[in-house]
């Protein structure tokens, strides 16, 4: 293990602000998880792991050990008539990943196209996009428990997953997720509900979609609607969208007839949070190095932020205002240290 001290984690994560780690090193294999953890322990240190550092604000130096995951390598473990299943390091970028899989005609994950980050956050998160989360796909992860000292494979009903939250998430420091196994279908169901997705399909005349189709509709549809955080800092959404109850669903949408929302089940509705920042007068607003993004409410941008303190504090008067107005408290899908 090969140690730095006092690193600028500037460059490690998409806000970019100067916040410090007062030890930084990288894993690079399965050795390094257990000896990092080990490390941590005998030296009474918190040990952070991160990815690409798409959906993390740092908000104070990290007085610990921040690891950032190289673990590479894609490698098919089975395959049928029908499916194939895949074991992909927890350092390979998602994007390139998902595009290796439309290359070979595996479907499943061509929905989460461009969606910034690693192979091994996206299950922490359960990044979901266009109908699609990625739990659909997961076969099983195979994680050092820093608890129990151990090596294990946890099976998908395992992971405890939810709308943007696992296992992983709720006990974000006992597990490192070193694989992740996928299982991928060759003659996919494609998902094509959004009417967004329809409307770009619609307007390239394309009547019976493939894998590519599908996935270059979601790269145009992201790059349209999103930042790019190597131009304008940002860790896309940074709120998730909130569940009401029917009856507070109800009284709300005679309130306010325009309110975007979905039924869930029923008696819930997830309302956009999207919707809900916009309408509280936040799309668009500045202030300072931080601002509310002109074309899609729910994402915060930087504009050369010092602390990431700066984001929090901005995203805190968003939730005070949402609250306000519709009594609804907005959480923050982005990971705050």
């Amino acid at each position: 293990m090969q140690l730095s001290t006092n690193i600028s984690l500037k460059a490690y994560h998409s806000f970019s602000s100067e916040e410090k780690a007062h030890y930084f090193t990288s894993i690079k294999s399965n050795d390094d998880i257990v000896e990092i953890s080990n490390w941590c322990k005998d030296n009474h240190l918190p040990l952070l792991v991160i990815g690409a550092g798409s959906n993390i604000l740092f908000t104070k130096d990290f007085n610990g050990l921040v690891a950032k995951m190289e673990l590479m390598g894609i490698k098919k473990i089975s395959e049928s008539a029908s499916e194939v299943v895949l074991q992909v390091g927890a350092g390979e970028n998602w994007h390139h990943f998902v595009s290796y899989c439309v290359q070979k005609g595996w479907g499943g994950i061509e929905n989460l196209s461009l969606i910034p980050g690693t192979v091994g956050a996206s299950p922490i998160q359960n990044i979901g996009a266009y109908g699609v989360e990625v739990q659909e796909c997961i076969e099983s992860i195979y994680v050092y428990d820093t608890i129990q000292n151990e090596w294990l494979t946890l099976k998908n009903a395992h992971c405890a997953f939810g709308y943007r939250t696992s296992v992983f998430k709720q006990s974000p420091n006992r597990y490192i997720i070193a694989q992740v196994n996928f299982v991928l279908q060759k003659q996919p169901q494609l998902k094509t509900d959004y009417g967004v997705i329809r409307e770009v399909l619609h307007d390239k005349g394309i009547k019976n979609p493939s894998l590519e189709n599908i996935a270059n509709a979601i790269v145009q549809i992201r790059t349209q609607k999103l930042p790019d955080p190597k131009l304008l800092g940002n860790a896309g959404s940074f709120f998730k969208n909130p569940t009401l109850p029917i009856e507070q669903y109800e009284q709300l949408k005679a309130q306010f007839p325009n309110m975007m929302a979905y039924p869930i089940s029923d008696n819930a509705y997830k309302i956009a949070a999207g919707w809900l920042i916009e309408a509280a007068g936040w799309k668009g607003v500045r202030k300072g190095n931080v601002g509310c993004y002109e074309k899609q409410a729910l994402v915060i941008v930087s504009y050369g932020i010092e602390s990431g303190k700066e984001v929090f504090d901005f995203s805190e008067e968003i939730i005070r205002s949402v609250k306000e107005k519709f009594n609804i408290v907005l959480e923050r899908e982005v990971n705050i240290v």
